[in-house]
């Protein structure tokens, strides 16, 4: 089999392609290492939504629901042992690619429990808990950038754990997010950790920019801001691999623990899939293409890729101060920018949080259904 030119084309670019989506599925199919060998997808992200729709539909687990039920076990064990022999798996089927890539690719993400997110401990707790129970060196355990998870991220990353740091919005807040990696690199070598062994990319939401902003721009409802309307989120972006630059190329502090073995926190680029039909269906993976990034796409959005996507080499690298003035107008219109971030937020970690209680309910019931037989 051979790879889709464009999805090609956009690796080679120096984007590595990542699924955002996860199921037993996918995994028992083949359909997983199908899109490795056609579709140049090198890793996997998962969230509570994905894991919630994975679940609730067909009967592939309910083998597994049935076992678990029949040992005793309750609703927050089973989904751990679901969700984390899935993520195992498709760290087994990528192992090669994280072989390949000197470990850089063939990444699997699991989310710790979003019911966490604010509580520095327990999360600390649980992502090594998760850690361990899935015990592959290609695993990325996922913490969301709030106040309280940006400690998590140093004290995880200390413990020698990999980590992609999700729900990131703000470019203010992924300095903070670079910087706590930063930390945790630090102590880790204090720590005598091998540090070539520990990876990080920091997850930069992108589409959900974009609703928020283009909302807040149709109340206002003028011509100049009709004009800005999906400008935001893409500058947005833009601005926050300038970011990335400016710690990991242009800074001092990166290149001591670059002698020691460190590697860059690559970024990437979450929520990929264009929430308005006004916009093109590639918008968010087309003009996002720099070196060392990794797009993670729902199946729809690297279908719609893979078929008409472009490649935009000349669309992040140099557009720093025209992306600032693009944000300088929406601000000059009376958004208020720091609100629109903290509302996706909030918004972002309730969703993961609904979606899990979804998940803890389904799961309640089917335990329910396989005791009673």
């Amino acid at each position: 089999m051979t790879q889709n030119e464009k999805l090609a084309e956009l690796s080679a670019a120096g984007v590595s392609v990542w699924l955002d989506d996860l199921s037993r599925d996918l995994i028992t199919s083949g359909d997983l290492a199908e899109l490795i060998s056609t579709k140049s997808v090198v890793g996997v992200t998962t969230n509570p939504s994905i894991f919630q729709a994975a679940l609730s539909k067909g009967t592939a687990y309910n083998a597994q629901v049935t076992e678990l039920a029949a040992r005793g076990t309750d609703v927050d064990g089973t989904i751990r042992t679901v969700t984390t022999d899935d993520v195992r798996d498709a760290c087994d089927v990528l192992a090669p690619v994280y072989e390949e890539s000197d470990g850089v690719d063939g990444r699997v993400s699991i989310e710790v429990d979003p019911r966490l997110a604010h509580d520095t401990d327990a999360t600390v707790a649980q992502a090594i808990e998760l850690w361990k129970i899935v015990d592959r060196p290609n695993l990325l355990i996922k913490i969301p950038a709030t106040k309280a998870g940006l400690p998590a991220i140093t004290r995880v990353i200390a413990e020698g754990i990999s980590v992609n740091v999700t729900l990131i919005f703000s470019v203010e807040r992924y300095k903070e997010v670079m910087d706590a990696y930063l930390d945790g690199l630090d102590a880790a070598a204090e720590a005598g950790h091998d540090l070539s062994n520990i990876h990080s990319v920091a997850s930069f939401f992108v589409s959900r920019v974009d609703t928020e902003i283009d909302k807040r721009l149709d109340a206002i409802g003028t011509p100049e801001a009709t004009e800005l309307k999906g400008k935001a989120a893409l500058a947005n972006a833009r601005l926050a691999y300038s970011a990335y630059q400016q710690v990991f190329e242009v800074e001092s502090r990166f290149p001591d623990l670059l002698a020691k073995g460190a590697r860059p926190q690559r970024a990437l680029w979450a929520s990929t899939g264009v929430k308005n039909p006004d916009y093109p269906d590639t918008l968010y993976v087309s003009e996002l293409v720099a070196p060392n990034t990794v797009n993670t796409m729902p199946g729809k959005t690297m279908d719609a890729f893979a078929d008409h996507g472009w490649v935009n080499t000349g669309s992040i690298i140099g557009l720093a101060q025209e992306s600032q003035e693009v944000f300088d107008k929406i601000a000059a219109l009376g958004v208020d920018t720091v609100d629109v971030f903290k509302v996706l937020e909030e918004e972002g970690v309730s969703k993961f949080e609904d979606a899990w209680n979804d998940l803890l309910n389904a799961t309640a019931e089917q335990l329910s259904a396989a005791i009673k037989g």
